[in-house]
């Protein structure tokens, strides 16, 4: 039996399972749980946020124009989800269009609230379920030093794609499984889980089925690069190249901050990622079990430009949000309040300043779940890492689409 028979094979295996489960009948299904609360609240006017942006527009037009490139290649009647109500691409399309002209005229901040209040819907996001805030993080394009072959410094592999992974949509046996997929890896004529971080590691011949990218001198920064999705690799002779997500072995993501906390080896209000490092670079003899904690082992390409959000668009430094695209509606317009880290000269945290700004939906994260969760990107550099290290705070965060038009 060849690859594609046995592919079929266990396609079909996975659909008869399927179908056996749901024919299990009430046994499996309990009755449904009451209507959860609306992830986005339709606002009246008097309810509007501040619309004061304190990056003062800087960027926002390229961000909204990255939207639109998006929006551009979808279906017109393709809609999207606010809470209760729907629109369509687009209306979604006009809404960006309307924004980005105004913004391009450089308005006063009294301006800024008068044009939303008088074209906008604005609605909020109800956030997690314990504070009704969302709580914001952020991420950025790290930088590694690398080589395009291994030697006694560059040990450790950027991993493209694996040539036997498979990724199977489930909507395409039932419409009750729409948005569910499995990842794995046919084991003989069986389609299995695909293998989790430790036993990619411990794979000596792992190249041969996901040859590597490049490899670089840190089996740590590797593990970051995995979890902010992108980076740089430079290389010895001053050139770099750009590494983007690819893919996932499809294992659950857990977070090894919280495994540290929990095991009370780093204090929760100290935690980020730089207290993360500094206590790995530490203690060399934990690293492989904090590091396996967290089964998730992500793939890579190679790309021109980037960082690249999850809706194919380079992402914009300080706009560009990941949010979970079940819950917000991606590339939409979206305004953002937090707070942001200050630092001094010498590259510590002086304090923390409220922050308020107009964002865009896309990209996504595999931490980033729920109406609570809001991850901004930073773009790259001293501060881009700082930001993203560092925030864990709560906030609010508002989407913005135009009323529509009467008949």
């Amino acid at each position: 039996m060849n690859k594609t028979d046995r592919f079929c094979s266990a396609v079909k295996r996975v659909a008869f399972g399927v179908t056996l489960f749901m024919a299990a009948g009430c046994a499996f299904f309990p009755k449904p749980p009451a209507k959860p609360a609306a992830s986005l609240v339709r606002l009246a006017v008097e309810e509007y946020p501040d619309f004061s942006d304190d990056l003062f527009l800087d960027n926002l037009s390229y961000g909204i124009g990255k939207s639109l490139e998006y929006l551009n290649r979808v279906p017109a009647e393709r809609t999207f989800r606010f809470g209760e109500d729907t629109y369509s691409a687009l209306h979604l399309i006009r809404s960006l269009e309307t924004l980005q002209a105004f913004v391009e005229t450089r308005p006063e901040p009294a301006a800024v609230n008068r044009f939303i209040a008088d074209r906008y819907r604005v609605y909020r996001s109800s956030g997690g379920p314990d504070s009704g805030q969302v709580l914001f993080t952020g991420y950025y394009e790290p930088h590694l030093q690398g080589s395009m072959t291994p030697d006694a410094r560059y040990r450790y592999p950027v991993h493209a794609m694996p040539g036997d992974l498979m990724v199977i949509d489930l909507s395409l046996f039932s419409q009750d499984l729409k948005g569910k997929r499995i990842v794995g890896r046919l084991q003989g004529n069986t389609l299995v889980p695909y293998p989790d971080r430790q036993a990619i590691e411990a794979d000596t011949g792992f190249a041969q089925k996901a040859p590597p990218l490049a490899w670089v001198d840190d089996r740590i920064d590797l593990f970051f690069l995995q979890i902010q999705g992108s980076g740089r690799i430079y290389l010895a002779n001053g050139s770099f190249i750009r590494v983007h997500y690819h893919g996932s072995n499809g294992q659950p993501y857990r977070s090894i901050g919280r495994l540290l906390i929990d095991q009370g080896k780093i204090p929760a209000e100290e935690m980020s990622m730089q207290r993360l490092k500094a206590y790995l670079q530490a203690h060399p003899a934990e690293v492989d079990a904090v590091l396996n904690h967290n089964p998730s082992y992500v793939f890579f390409k190679t790309e021109a430009s980037g960082p690249i959000g999850a809706i194919g668009v380079d992402l914009t430094p300080g706009r560009s949000v990941a949010v979970d695209r079940r819950v917000f509606p991606m590339a939409a317009p979206a305004f953002l309040q937090t707070q942001i880290p200050v630092v001094d000269g010498s590259g510590r945290i002086d304090r923390w300043m409220d922050f308020s700004a107009f964002a865009l939906n896309q990209d996504t994260g595999g931490a980033i779940r729920g109406p609570g969760r809001v991850d901004i990107f930073w773009g790259n550099g001293p501060y881009a890492e700082i930001a993203a290290g560092h925030m864990q705070h709560k906030g609010t965060f508002f989407l913005l689409v135009l009323v529509p038009e009467r008949p």
